[in-house]
């Protein structure tokens, strides 16, 4: 399905529990690095974020991240973390996500991904087959971010009308 609208709207990734995925049906979290995870500008995690991750895996939630990102800052993160990577993933081309399915040996019905923007990560997800998650950038620090935000407003609209919605 080649949809700009998001499935799923939180505020935020740590908001996202492995019960409400569970209900879904959900044992995979794919998961956008850079401002769903930590600001494009930092590489030190929340204490927050560091809570969400363990409480995810107790939670019997496999975690992988599938960033666009040719930076080493997602690969140190999930090496130090103990969670899988995909990078290069050319989302919204399906590369990244394949790979991740196929690494958990995964169908997307029962795969979601969870990132900040619509054009690369809800509509990677959603041609995937998988469930679509919008979060809030954690930080938008620059004026194309600003400006890549602002064309995004309409599907956020079109979505929270027309969807479920945890925003």
């Amino acid at each position: 399905m080649r949809s700009l609208l998001p499935k799923l709207i939180f505020h935020k990734l740590t908001d996202v529990t492995p019960e409400f995925l569970y209900s879904r049906g959900i044992r995979l979290l794919m998961l956008d690095f850079d401002n769903t995870m930590l600001p494009y500008t930092s590489a030190t995690p929340t204490p927050e974020l560091l809570t969400w991750i363990d409480g995810m895996k107790r939670g019997g939630v496999q975690l992988c991240v599938v960033s666009n990102s040719k930076k080493n800052k997602a690969p140190s993160f999930c090496e130090a973390h103990h969670i899988a990577c995909v990078t290069h993933s050319k989302k919204p081309t399906g590369k990244g996500i394949r790979e991740c399915l196929s690494r958990f040996d995964a169908r997307p019905a029962e795969t979601a991904l969870v990132g900040d923007q619509i054009f690369t990560d809800v509509l990677g997800a959603n041609c995937a087959g998988a469930t679509s998650i919008l979060v809030k950038p954690i930080h938008l620090h620059n004026i194309w971010l600003k400006l890549r935000h602002v064309a995004e407003q309409p599907f956020i609209c079109l979505a929270r009308k027309r969807r479920i919605t945890k925003l």
